[in-house]
């Protein structure tokens, strides 16, 4: 089919081959679906991707997921496996005219019988107004859409582009996976210039992102090394922290639970030993920066709000400062953290109210407290009978909020410790309000 398009649809078909010269990551880019690694949840038979590649038919989705997790790399393949024409632009480069050409040119694959899937990178870039352009091809079949993008798809995109498209989520690649990647580099290439424990360290270094793995490797063997590095030896050569670890007993995942649970157990002194294990042993500050973050809203939540704001401050001084200085920020968010009171309610209300929202997804609700911004909406009852609680006594109407088809829930319960406990003060208030004006 590549003969119906002409030099003007530069993107109407996957890549050819890569060359030799290429880099390392695109040499080693699956050729199918099979050869993707880590995604196995999505791209094996029992997965979304692999479900939709047996039937033959792709829904528009968006891949969500963190750098250097194969999102392009799935979307190329998803369109030889069905055999689609591949249609690519970059919110990062791309603007209105590019989108309306990467259009155009689908109507015309259409009308020659070929059938378009349109990648969008970074689809998050796009505003809102043009993340509305997508919707008339879309919903016309004009081309199957698929967007990546590293943000929470929820903020990122609009509820109209959400409501077309399927969310799948990427893994960021766990050990396993990376080392596979390194095993195919050095089948392609030949061994690395590391020593065993190198080879561990700058897997751990990637934190999860395939590329950024890849790319080290290829910097490793342009270098022609003439004798393997150390740990320490890796670190100085890429100018970069790389975790040294002895992978049987201090391994990245078992120090990275220690620290969690001490945290999680108030025990401030061992916590701190814990991060110290980690910094000094070369752990991306990074990746400590956003489990500190982590152990504050599933850990402390209400309890202590400030705790959120602690660690995000915390970050963003990290970021600010670099190393060594800003190391300093997460050892007093880690601080801050172990000695504030916990509480996990927040954590259990998410757990619970997510389940519950996707038991009752379709439930209306009341309609007193839906919005009438026409008339035909108001003529047909929408927001009739609502009590506005700013007029109510004691700033409180106690409405029932909740579908008629639905009984009031108990998602979050506030414990007897910090902040929670004035918390739990205004809730069981607010509870007797309802209760003796439901008596009335």
């Amino acid at each position: 089919m590549a003969d119906l398009f002409p030099e003007d649809l530069p993107h109407s078909a996957a890549p050819d081959t890569p060359r030799e010269d290429a880099p390392l990551a695109d040499r080693l880019r699956p050729a199918t679906l099979g050869e993707v690694i880590g995604q196995d949840h999505l791209t094996g038979p029992e997965g979304a991707i692999g479900r939709m590649v047996a039937a033959g038919r792709l829904s528009s989705m968006i891949l969500w997921g963190p750098p250097g997790t194969g999102k392009t790399t799935i979307a190329r393949l998803l369109a030889d496996s069905v055999g689609m024409r591949f249609e690519s632009v970059s919110a990062v480069f791309s603007g209105v005219a590019d989108l309306k050409k990467a259009f155009a040119a689908a109507d015309k694959a259409a009308q020659a019988g070929q059938r378009t899937l349109l990648f969008v990178d970074e689809i998050h870039r796009f505003n809102r107004a043009q993340q509305d352009g997508f919707l008339p091809f879309v919903e016309r079949g004009t081309v199957t859409l698929v967007g990546a993008t590293t943000e929470n798809p929820s903020f990122a995109l609009n509820a109209a582009l959400l409501s077309r498209t399927q969310v799948l989520i990427l893994q960021r690649l766990d050990r396993e996976a990376l080392g596979l990647l390194l095993d195919r580099g050095e089948t392609l290439e030949g061994p690395l210039p590391l020593t065993p424990e190198a080879r561990d360290a700058l897997v751990a270094s990637a934190d999860g992102d395939g590329r950024f793995l890849l790319n080290q490797a290829e910097t490793l063997y342009n270098a022609q090394l003439p004798e393997p590095l150390d740990p320490a030896a890796l670190g100085a050569f890429l100018q970069r922290r790389v975790a040294v670890y002895d992978k049987d007993r201090e391994g990245h995942y078992n120090l990275i639970s220690a620290l969690h649970k001490a945290v999680r157990g108030s025990d401030v002194q061992a916590s701190l030993y814990y991060l110290a294990r980690m910094l000094t042993a070369g752990e991306e500050p990074r990746f400590l920066a956003r489990r500190l973050v982590r152990m504050a809203v599933e850990d402390i939540g209400m309890a202590d709000p400030q705790a959120l704001v602690q660690c995000m401050a915390a970050k963003d001084a990290y970021e600010f400062l670099g190393s060594p200085e800003g190391e300093l920020a997460l050892v007093q968010s880690c601080i801050y953290l172990a000695t504030a009171p916990k509480s996990n309610a927040a954590y259990k209300a998410q757990k619970a109210s997510f389940r519950s929202a996707k038991e009752t997804g379709s439930l209306m609700p009341p309609q007193n407290i839906l919005n009438a911004p026409t008339k035909l909406m108001k003529d047909i009852g929408y927001g009739s009978g609502y009590t506005y609680d700013h007029d109510a006594d004691e700033g409180f109407s106690g409405d029932d909020y909740w579908p008629e088809e639905m009984e009031p829930q108990s998602y979050y319960q506030p414990v007897e410790r910090g902040f929670e406990r004035e918390v739990k003060k205004r809730l069981d208030y607010w509870d007797k309000l309802r209760r003796d004006r439901a008596q009335l």
